[in-house]
């Protein structure tokens, strides 16, 4: 545990350099630059973004073509009513704002499902003090089988943490 993000990030550069791998970091706030120090990968949520616009493109123009066009064709103001593409101007503005709904909804649901915080999930944040001031550093003896329990905890003394939680799961 930390409590200054300055410290974790050079503690966690020095840790990495001398080959140990740091599982997660917990904070109460996002540290830039730390992403690359620790190994995290570029997150792949603007594809998914797009895919979630792409189906609420595709969902806005099939309802205006059933809705406006097969289903119950109006002339309203004059407007041409026998096919999509004669009513597509019109249509631009419902298409791009149920796009954005559909990108917008579908980013946070997957948000929540990939980070397990929907209700009911069970939480995995070691420390509560982590949502407060402190920063917590996850460092597990299965991704750094290179090392021993021993030497894995002499390296993380050597740092200028606060305190050091050691526990064995099964």
């Amino acid at each position: 545990m930390f409590d200054d993000e300055e410290v974790l990030m050079h503690d966690a550069e020095k840790l990495v350099e001398k080959g140990i791998r740091v599982k997660d970091v917990y904070s109460p706030f996002p540290i830039h630059g730390l992403d690359p120090i620790i190994g995290v990968k570029r997150t792949r949520l603007a594809i998914a973004s797009f895919m979630y616009a792409t189906a609420g493109t595709s969902l806005a123009l099939l309802g205006m073509w059933y809705f406006m066009i097969s289903d119950w064709p109006m002339n309203i103001g004059g407007k041409p009513s026998f096919t999509l593409i004669q009513n597509l101007p019109a249509f631009i503005p419902v298409t791009f704002e149920f796009s954005v709904l559909c990108a917008a909804h579908g980013m946070a649901i997957t948000y929540l499902l990939r980070n397990g915080t929907l209700p009911g999930m069970p939480a995995s944040n070691p420390d509560p003090r982590t949502t407060d001031d402190k920063f917590v550093m996850e460092i597990t003896t299965d991704q750094n089988s290179q090392f021993s329990a021993e030497e894995i905890e002499n390296m993380v003394r050597g740092t200028e943490m606060i305190e050091l939680s050691i526990k064995d799961y099964e």
